[in-house]
């Protein structure tokens, strides 16, 4: 007599899964798009294939994550008028066709009109998976599945290294490119047997048929909208800069510059950097691969960290602080390791130096944004939080290009010191962003410190 319902709650959680397990795919390519250029770059210039210099070579890595500052800013208001599912499925055709270009391309133009496009793609993907698997997470498991998730993009760093191991060499730059255009195949399953958004279903009046997904799948379904006008969304922005929050605003976006200036332009030339340090293509790739495992691991490792000191902080009945002093401490040691790299030191010592760098540079990143998010009054957070994503999208399209200008002039061995400055600039940032925080907090009574949420 009550072995039913546990039944179905298992089989709605296997569905569950399949919608959790395609955005995971979904972000692999993702991932694999992203990085494939960076893995591929050092057999383009060594062949000079389509022509291209060091310094085209950075504007190419930039042409990428501009796309991707394109996608991510457009990738709210397309959804809201097409739905989640369509974006998802538009985003991955289109970054798999872009590369398919890539594949053919005939000039340095072209190629870069491919990874523009693609990177339109990419910058769409990521926040539209992560609002679908919000919604279908299991019952209870919303920020670890989300967590998991993004472990799905550096995963993708890794099948990019391999890719350019095992087909490049054999094959040529070229066929890199065509592998990145098999995620087409996987359109068909996305069509099938992804669901749309609840949150979509439920903002645009169609309750019912929300109500009836989120029964089949035994997820929560999410509450209506209340639905801003479009003056009360620029008011939110403006409250980012009334009276002295402009100061801690601009600290979190220059914090947030550098560190995806430090993370697109490790991700786009280290194999190269590595290479021009004395190391073998084999090694360089390898780099790569032990950068994005320390991705997973400091993405699954900061989060804890930084909840940490802020359950203490809490319970004192202080403003949480883990995250920015994490993201702190962690851009003190990613700067560090990735001065280490422009010093040649045994291969065994330099994997470890890497790995460490990947495990607090991805998630250093990460901790800003959560500090934006924990700070921020709940009717602001989403303004808050875009925001410093989108100014941080302004580092990401820096960086290629600031790799590529140092090796055009023959400084690239002054790439890591340069990546390493960047590093510590976000430290200093978001380090005085926490103390303002800090000094703030201690200021301000119990019961001012109850009713005011902390920016």
């Amino acid at each position: 007599m009550s072995s039913s319902p546990p039944a179905l709650s298992a089989r709605a959680s296997r569905l569950a899964l399949l919608v959790v397990g395609l955005c995971w795919l979904a972000v692999l390519f993702d991932g694999l798009d992203m990085f494939i250029y960076g893995s591929v770059l050092p057999h383009m210039l060594e062949e000079k294939a389509l022509g291209i210099t060091s310094g085209q070579a950075g504007d190419l890595g930039s042409y990428a994550t501009f796309g991707m500052l394109v996608g991510a800013l457009a990738a709210g208001t397309v959804a809201d008028r097409i739905g989640r599912k369509k974006l998802m499925v538009s985003c991955v055709t289109l970054f798999s066709l872009a590369s398919g270009l890539c594949a053919v391309a005939g000039s340095v133009s072209v190629f870069g009109l491919g990874r523009t496009l693609a990177g339109v793609g990419l910058g769409g993907l990521l926040p539209t998976a992560i609002s679908m698997v919000s919604d279908y997470a299991p019952r209870g498991r919303a920020a670890i599945t989300i967590g998991l998730l993004m472990t799905a993009h550096h995963a993708g760093g890794i099948l990019s290294a391999y890719v350019a191991l095992w087909i490049v060499e054999p094959l040529g730059w070229r066929a890199a490119f065509w592998v990145c255009v098999v995620p087409l195949l996987f359109v068909p399953l996305l069509l099938r047997f992804l669901p749309e958004s609840l949150t979509f279903l439920v903002a645009h009046g169609r309750a019912e048929e929300a109500r009836t997904l989120a029964g089949r799948y035994d997820v929560e379904l999410p509450a209506a909208p209340a639905g801003k006008p479009v003056t009360a969304r620029w008011e939110n922005l403006a409250n980012l800069f009334r009276g002295r929050e402009w100061i801690q605003t601009l600290l979190y976006w220059l914090a947030s510059f550098g560190g995806l200036l430090l993370v697109y332009g490790v991700a786009v030339w280290l194999p190269t950097l590595m290479r021009g340090e004395g190391y073998e293509l084999g090694s360089a790739l390898t780099f790569v691969v032990l950068f994005n495992l320390g991705g997973i691991v400091g993405m699954l490792l900061a989060g804890r960290a930084s909840d940490l000191p802020h359950a203490r902080l809490r319970s004192r009945g202080g403003t949480p602080t883990g995250a920015p002093r994490i993201s702190a401490i962690w851009f003190a040691l990613t700067a560090c390791g990735v001065f280490l790299l422009s010093v040649h030191m045994p291969l065994t010592l330099t994997f470890v130096v890497v790995f460490l760098t990947g495990v607090f540079l991805n998630s250093a990143q990460t901790m800003v944004y959560a500090t934006v998010s924990i700070g921020s009054a709940p009717a602001n957070r989403a303004t808050a939080v875009g925001w410093t994503s989108g100014m941080g999208r302004f580092g990401a399209v820096f960086g290629p290009w600031l790799g590529g200008q140092l090796l055009a002039a023959n400084k690239g061995e002054w790439g890591f010191t340069a990546f390493a400055i960047a590093g510590f600039s976000s430290m200093v940032f978001i380090g005085i962003a926490a103390l303002r925080t800090a000094r703030r907090t201690a200021a301000a009574g119990p019961v001012e410190r109850k009713l005011s949420p902390a920016h």
